[in-house]
């Protein structure tokens, strides 16, 4: 009796000091049933009545929210503005393109107004992604909440965390490894290619000067490659937009995973997944299933990959704004 008492009180300064992870609260779902009752309902709401006059902020939403979770874990640190002092994951090349913040703004303030401090941006952030998927037709999948915010947001660690376009199956790997993600989580987050669009430079590289000599990747189609040449990056320097699943780059479906049988995937990431048998067989398994199954398996990676890292308890903080942290 007398040792289980201690190991008792031993738990208990553990947990006090904060030293044991086991002390840390958990994600759970509904979170912000008490605190918060209407958080989810009017995020929903939000997104359900803005999104299908912007059906392509869901591409950009859900972008946001997978480089978000690669540096620092699901903390809402790509949502930092940079310092003084400090460039934030926001000034990062990977982030540039990044859009929608304004929206994530809105959403923050309808939240603050109905409950002041309570609801996190990282959670709000999780919740517009899967929101405006569902909106736009694509799958749905739980999210438990609970996440609290990060106070700590570098450029630096974004360009080395985030998944580049110019990436090989070995860099790939490493980089989800990292975040505890398997190639099979890689095959399927890379399906959110299925929608939105991409800026020339993230790929002209494959189509101008692959190897420094001015060649082209031998991996891309070159009849795709041809009239990407001839209509959409003329340059290795175009600076225009091109559909990441032509056909159908609007609707959450299979047609991505076509493209990079095909040889049509815009990044060398897209054609990274055909280069190992592993990979390979998973786009080939998804694409001999039906897209109920394509969506069920999304949503469980896209559950799994918004545990990254959270913050929970005492961690962190709730930002009033969500670009700034609080004084």
């Amino acid at each position: 009796m007398e040792l289980m008492i201690f190991r008792g009180l031993v738990f208990l300064v553990v947990c006090v000091l904060g030293l044991s992870s086991s002390c840390q609260a958990q994600l759970e779902l509904g979170f912000y049933s008490k605190t918060c009752p209407h958080a989810e309902k009017i995020v929903y709401d939000f997104v359900s009545h803005h999104i299908p006059n912007a059906p392509s902020l869901a591409a950009a939403f859900i972008r946001m929210h997978f480089h978000d979770c690669f540096v620092r874990g699901c903390d809402a640190s790509v949502l930092l503005n940079s310092s003084a002092n400090s460039q934030s994951e926001k000034a990062s090349p990977p982030n540039l393109t990044l859009r929608g913040f304004d929206f994530i703004d809105k959403i923050k303030s309808l939240l603050e107004a109905e409950c002041p401090g309570i609801v996190s941006c990282a959670d709000i952030l999780t919740l517009v992604a899967r929101d405006s998927i569902a909106t736009i037709g694509g799958p749905f999948w739980r999210v438990p909440t609970g996440r609290r915010d990060g106070v700590i947001s570098r450029s630096s660690e974004a360009l080395a965390s985030i998944p580049p376009p110019f990436g090989n199956l070995s860099t790939l790997q490493t980089l989800f490894a990292n975040q505890g993600m398997d190639l099979k989580d890689l095959v399927l987050l890379s399906g959110a290619h299925t929608i939105g669009i991409s800026h020339c430079s993230s790929f002209t590289r494959r189509l101008y000067n692959f190897t420094g000599a001015g060649d082209q990747d031998p991996s891309l189609d070159s009849e795709y490659a041809a009239n990407l040449k001839a209509k959409k990056c003329r340059s290795i320097n175009a600076n225009g937009i091109v559909e990441m699943d032509p056909g159908s780059f609007r609707t959450f479906d299979l047609g991505y995973y076509s493209q990079v049988l095909k040889r049509r995937g815009l990044f060398q990431s897209d054609a990274a997944l055909t280069t190992s048998p592993v990979t390979k067989a998973f786009v080939a398994q998804l694409l001999n299933g039906s897209l109920e199954n394509f969506f069920a398996e999304f949503g469980l990676a896209m559950e799994k990959m918004g545990r990254i890292g959270v913050k929970t308890g005492a961690q962190g903080q709730i930002r009033k704004h969500c670009a700034l942290v609080n004084a």
